[in-house]
């Protein structure tokens, strides 16, 4: 079985349209062009959140992360190398007793 033809972004407004204005159900039309309710769905979704521009994008809106989610990216690996090197630092201080008291030491 061969891949379903490419849809364009404005096949995909077309079909999210038709939807939203009760002209025809997602099961229907997914039934008709031979596609998933799910990627009606998903388009329906993608149209809704953010217009044309999101059914352009796709998949690849996904991927594209914002500037806010890669400086919140940077700071979770900043601070996760810091909590390693904590770590090993408290392991390193440990096997030199500085966490117990020689009387509380085995």
């Amino acid at each position: 079985m061969g891949r379903k033809p490419y849809h364009t972004p404005d096949d995909k407004m077309n079909i999210v349209l038709s939807v939203l204005r009760g002209e025809t159900s997602q099961t229907d039309i997914a039934r008709r062009l031979e596609l998933s309710q799910t990627t009606i769905a998903k388009w329906q979704k993608q149209f809704l959140e953010s217009g044309r521009e999101g059914l352009a994008r796709g998949e690849n809106a996904k991927s594209e992360a914002t500037k806010r989610e890669e400086e919140l990216t940077d700071k979770v690996d900043e601070l996760t190398t810091a909590l390693g090197e904590a770590y090993a630092e408290l392991r390193v201080w440990r096997k030199k007793g500085g966490l117990y008291s020689p009387r509380t030491r085995s």
